[in-house]
């Protein structure tokens, strides 16, 4: 259940970074009410994975994951580039990722 909890903090993590776009600032009220409850249910996610998963490797799994999802959305979403090594680079991250999860043992 720890990595199951740890991709849902992870999506809700896309979820606000890319909400917070949407909020003006946070002058504008509803996508500021949907990115603070974000920003709530991914922390909340994070804390419950991190029962069994070390905080080191939960954490840089969330943000990993995190930035690989608001960079690639952001370049759909919002137009961002879609440069070569800007791709290469996102691999990286989820070559990162990938390695924290197959070397990392959970807590039973």
């Amino acid at each position: 259940m720890a990595w199951l909890f740890l991709l849902i903090a992870a999506a809700f993590e896309v979820q606000w970074a890319i909400t917070m776009k949407y909020t003006d600032g946070f002058s504008r009220l509803w996508p500021s009410v949907f990115c603070i409850i974000g920003m709530v249910v991914s922390v909340y996610f994070l804390a419950l994975s991190q029962k069994s998963i070390p905080v080191g490797t939960s954490y840089a799994i969330w943000t990993g994951l995190g930035a690989v999802g608001t960079a690639t959305l952001g370049m759909f979403l919002f137009n961002e580039p879609k440069d070569v090594m800007r791709v290469l680079s996102i691999g990286l991250i989820v070559a990162g990722v990938l390695g924290l999860k197959i070397f990392t043992k959970v807590a039973a």
